[in-house]
């Protein structure tokens, strides 16, 4: 697992314990993988809110981040990303930047990811937070989310942290065989956590888990602009 923490970022004995606290929550909430419990640990995610609003950072709760977007709840984070499998060196396409906590999360876990975000004022406040938090290894890119990034293509994982009314087609088009999609489907008030395996160039294994409450994804294979 790669480090987490520039030696420069405030992130005090007070924070860490809190983070200890949070995960010792989300393993009572059902979350089991030790990697993703570790990186969550391991990320502060006060650093991801305003000043502010930094004692709302570890409850387990999502928090608004401007341009009606917000950080998800951690659980949901760890949920995803226990969904999802990551390994190290995969590459996983992140569909919605957001905040740049879970993008985090993923570079944590030592995967190569390209994320890539729709709204511009947020794509670049959050390119120059994870910068100067030492997260540099991500490919960051501002678009349309929901048609991923075929030039980039095959990935062998994709995470949606927005909500799609159907599976976006052009997503599982560009899943490696035996790649995996993870994706919140529904509607504008309330969906199901979906999780698709590409199986071979034509067949798609589909999973149901438990309903969430995502912001709508935008774009040509979302909710439209």
């Amino acid at each position: 697992m790669s480090s987490s923490v520039p030696a420069s970022a405030p992130d005090s004995y007070r924070h860490r314990g809190q983070r200890r606290a949070l995960v010792e929550e989300l393993q009572r909430k059902g979350i089991r993988d030790e990697r993703v419990l570790a990186a969550i640990g391991a990320v502060p995610r006060h650093l991801f809110f305003e000043q502010a609003f930094e004692s709302h950072a570890y409850h387990d709760k999502a928090f608004p981040i401007g341009e009606g977007q917000t950080i998800s709840q951690p659980y949901t984070v760890a949920h995803q990303t226990e969904l999802l499998g990551v390994r190290p060196g995969l590459r996983v396409l992140e569909v919605g930047t957001g905040s740049g906590y879970q993008c985090s999360v993923l570079l944590t876990l030592g995967a190569q990811v390209f994320s890539i975000e729709y709204n511009r004022v947020l794509f670049e406040r959050t390119c120059q937070r994870m910068g100067q938090l030492g997260y540099t290894g991500a490919h960051l890119f501002c678009g349309d989310g929901s048609v991923g990034l075929p030039a980039y293509a095959p990935f062998d994982r994709i995470l949606v942290t927005a909500a799609a009314p159907a599976l976006p087609r052009p997503l599982l088009q560009q899943l490696a065989i035996g790649g995996v999609l993870v994706v919140p489907v529904g509607n504008e008030q309330v969906q199901r956590m979906v999780r698709v395996t590409r199986e071979s160039a034509d067949s798609f294994a589909r999973e149901e888990f438990d309903e969430f409450r995502f912001v709508p994804l935008r774009g040509a294979a979302g909710w439209g602009e």
